[in-house]
């Protein structure tokens, strides 16, 4: 039976990289750079608008996270993100 660790996606580490968008790896081994430009448009994630908040991003155990606030499924960073090289 494989561990959970092992089966269970989280982001290990993101990076920013110009305007909103963040260069982010997976506990899979994969990277993704991800625009949150299209996510921004609708209730609490507004806030990202403001750059500086945007910039201030952390990493929980499992995901990007903006002051306890905002936070976005591994799943759906990796899926929709923009394939490296």
């Amino acid at each position: 039976m494989p561990e959970i660790s092992s089966i269970l996606l989280t982001v290990t580490d993101a990076q920013y990289v110009e305007g909103y968008t963040l260069r982010i790896k997976f506990s899979n081994g994969m990277e993704r750079l991800f625009d949150f430009a299209t996510e921004y448009t609708k209730g609490i994630c507004r806030k990202l608008q403001d750059i500086e908040y945007f910039k201030n991003f952390t990493l929980d155990p499992f995901t990007i996270d903006w002051n306890n606030e905002i936070g976005f499924a591994p799943e759906y960073l990796l899926e929709n993100g923009k394939v490296i090289g």
